[in-house]
């Protein structure tokens, strides 16, 4: 699970080691003494990934079999079925779950029915032992749990392939869920990912994949995912913002954190009991609304996304629940982020789609996308968005289907070479699994509706007339410079042409048929004028009587004769068969 804006790098630690000088010293063998301290000239050493995560070449060929035997237990030569690819990533671990939940939300790379199947990944595992979470906390904490613990339930409340959350009560008395990570974990994933590499590496240099996929992009991007999914610290953090955030909202809410008892693969927060958003009769029967539950859920998810831009990016029933009367949301291990200029653009995109207006869908697609791309074709990218304006734009919000126009508008970036950034690719899997929750346990509330209305009535008057001020200021301010830009540039070209130094390349679209055609005009016309001097000259040398003589012609003129009638015959045949060809 990924958090957007938090984005671990990895270092090359420098070992030290103190040098003592010795002027006995053998220059020839003293560098042998000082082999620890090294100075990469060439860059970052390539094993330092391996050396980080303790992965060696023996690992990673024992791994690499063992996904071999899973591919052949799965029979995977002769073609996978949707559930048979499910099982078989839910053998292979939690680092193909989560790539097999990748998969789920990309319905332009894999067909829809594998999408809906892979959809059921929840990344479930068999519970880890119970002395397995006990040893795991006190080597986290370093000393014995039952000094920050009074008790720990046993019996897991729900256990996954990265991690595992018990109920517990600390010393203080505070009832807390306490999530811990399975030893290891993060090293399979690093060894899973360190393969990946050398086959996206290799397949980059066999098979040319820059128009489908960046094979090596996605599995950098994949490990970004895993990084910051494996490093709890981040889930306290973004567990303490949302706290701040839902405090605005008394409907809404989230587990506290308990900074001082968070490490890297330990998060304990508060025991949330409640009422699952998968449970709908459960929820009618405690007197809740579930249209009232499902309106406010999205319109506080419109709110994260468009106005605040820290949202929830992993809606999915299991991290909704419904306790004392509020919408409380659960692990936020995977959450996004949107700054200000993204999250103007995607408001202006839905009001583009609503009011069919594709010159605006195209101007936010491009500003999504960044300066640098420019569309080859925007005729064709503007008639290709016309389709989906046309497609998607005249039903009615009801019959919207969110994540059918999200997937054609992104197979549209790809065709026309637009990179769209992946934060905005968050968000679009992230209303997507939220229009699952929705159709799923309460079908009666309409997403994108909800959010169109939240759009038009988010801001007062007073609030729009500001934004477009500074707007309005932003964009003076590009035109000033981009104006100044221009008159300084034509003070050059002025000075270039008075001094005669201007030269100008012109390019007259749709010229060339016709060019070509008056370049075969003027070459036929220089031939035949050879051929009639060539004739004439002849003949003038014929009448002059020039020794020697063949056929009783002068040699000079016979050979001109020669040259004359070879090129007559290749005129004649050219005019001859291109007038064929153009006829067919």
């Amino acid at each position: 699970m990924q958090n957007a804006s938090n984005k671990a790098t990895l270092s090359v630690q420098v070992k030290e080691t103190n040098i003592m000088t010795n002027t006995n010293t053998n220059p020839q063998t003293d560098w042998s003494k000082d082999s620890l301290e090294t100075l990469d000239l060439f860059g970052p050493r390539r094993d330092a990934f391996s050396e980080r995560y303790h992965l060696t070449r023996r690992s990673k060929i024992k791994r690499l079999a063992q996904i071999a035997g899973i591919a052949r237990q799965f029979d995977v030569a002769h073609g996978l079925t949707p559930v048979k690819m499910r099982l078989m990533l839910e053998a292979l671990g939690p680092t193909f779950v989560k790539v097999g939940q990748i998969l789920s939300m990309r319905s332009e790379i894999l067909p829809q029915s594998f999408c809906d199947e892979l959809a059921k990944l929840r990344a479930d595992a068999d519970p880890m032992p119970y002395q397995t979470v006990v040893e795991t906390l006190a080597h986290e904490y370093g000393r014995p749990v039952d000094e920050i613990f009074e008790h720990i339930d046993p019996t897991p409340l729900g256990s996954a392939s990265l991690a595992q959350v018990h109920r517990a009560t600390l010393l203080t008395g505070e009832d807390v869920a306490v999530k811990v990570q399975r030893p290891g974990v993060r090293e399979t994933m690093a060894q899973d990912v360190s393969i990946m590499r050398s086959i996206a590496k290799v397949a980059t240099k066999v098979v040319s994949t820059a128009q489908i996929v960046d094979l090596g992009g996605v599995v950098e991007e994949l490990w970004d995912t895993f990084e910051s999914e494996t490093d709890f610290l981040v889930e306290a953090r973004n567990l303490a913002e949302f706290k701040r955030f839902c405090s605005s909202y008394r409907y809404m809410d989230c587990p506290k954190p308990y900074p001082d008892l968070c490490t890297e693969h330990v998060v304990v927060m508060d025991y949330i009991e409640g009422i699952s958003v998968s449970h709908p009769d459960q929820l009618i029967a405690a007197g809740y609304d579930l249209k009232e539950i499902g309106t406010k859920l999205v319109d506080n998810y419109a709110t994260q996304v468009l106005d605040v831009g820290f949202f929830h990016a992993d809606l999915h029933p299991g991290n909704v629940m419904v306790a004392g009367g509020q919408i409380v949301l659960l692990d936020l291990g995977m959450t996004g982020r949107l700054n200000m200029k993204t999250r103007q653009v995607m408001k202006q995109m839905i009001f583009a789609v609503a009011k069919q207006d594709s010159p605006a869908l195209a101007d936010g697609l491009l500003r999504f996308a960044g300066a640098d791309n420019n569309p080859e074709d925007y005729p064709a990218l503007l008639a290709d968005l016309d389709t989906i304006v046309a497609e998607y734009g005249t039903v009615d919000l009801s019959d919207l289907d969110i994540a059918a126009f999200l997937t054609a508008l992104t197979q549209l970036a790809q065709r026309h070479g637009i990179e769209v950034p992946s934060s905005v690719t968050t968000v679009g899997r992230a209303l997507v699994t939220l229009e699952g929750l929705l159709d799923e346990f309460i079908p009666d509330v309409n997403m994108i509706e909800i959010i169109s209305k939240h759009i038009e009535s988010s801001k007062s008057p007073q609030q729009i007339a500001t934004d477009e001020a500074k707007s309005l200021v932003l964009e003076s301010h590009q035109a000033l410079h981009g104006l100044l830009s221009t008159l300084a540039e034509a003070k050059t070209a002025s000075r270039m042409l008075t001094r005669g130094q201007l030269r100008i390349n012109m390019e007259l679209i749709g010229a060339e048929e016709p060019m070509n055609k008056l370049s075969d005009m003027v070459n036929r016309l220089t031939m035949a004028l050879i051929v009639v001097g060539l004739f004439v000259g002849s003949s003038i040398v014929y009448f002059a009587g020039m020794k020697p003589i063949i056929f009783g012609i002068p040699v000079v003129g016979f050979m001109g004769y020669v040259v004359a009638f070879v090129l007559s015959v290749w005129i004649v045949g050219d005019i001859y068969f291109k007038g064929r060809k153009k006829k067919r």
